[in-house]
């Protein structure tokens, strides 16, 4: 089972994604903060990190440079989670080590199509 981490400080955000992806085979972690994040993957490694780019308490860029710089067998999929789409954000999330962007709110198709086109979701 693949494990899919989301980082963001709303609540609602996190159990929405976690009720879309719970029924298709994939455990979410949930992380309210960024430093809670960093923790839960020191401590094992998710498949597929998706982080809020307006975190309360760290950039995003930090948090993904923080995520690659870690040893570990599982070299997870990251995508940055905005309102809007901003290139310069996206732009600074690729160089950091991110694979791509979701914009939110999501639903069902838009969440889904994001994982299929990382090749984690059927």
């Amino acid at each position: 089972m693949k494990r899919c981490m989301f980082v963001d400080d709303s609540s609602v955000i996190r159990k929405v994604a976690k009720r879309i992806l719970g029924s298709f085979d994939m455990m979410v972690i949930e992380a309210a903060s960024g430093l809670d994040a960093v923790d839960m993957c020191a401590a094992d490694m998710p498949d597929i990190i998706v982080v809020d780019a307006a975190l309360p308490d760290m950039q995003a860029v930090d948090l993904i440079r923080q995520v690659r710089g870690m040893p570990s067998a599982v070299k997870p999929q990251i995508l940055i989670s905005l309102v809007e789409f901003d290139v310069a954000a996206v732009m600074r999330a690729k160089r950091a080590g991110a694979q791509g962007y979701l914009l939110k709110p999501f639903n069902r198709p838009q969440l889904l199509e994001r994982f299929r086109s990382l090749q984690v979701a059927a």
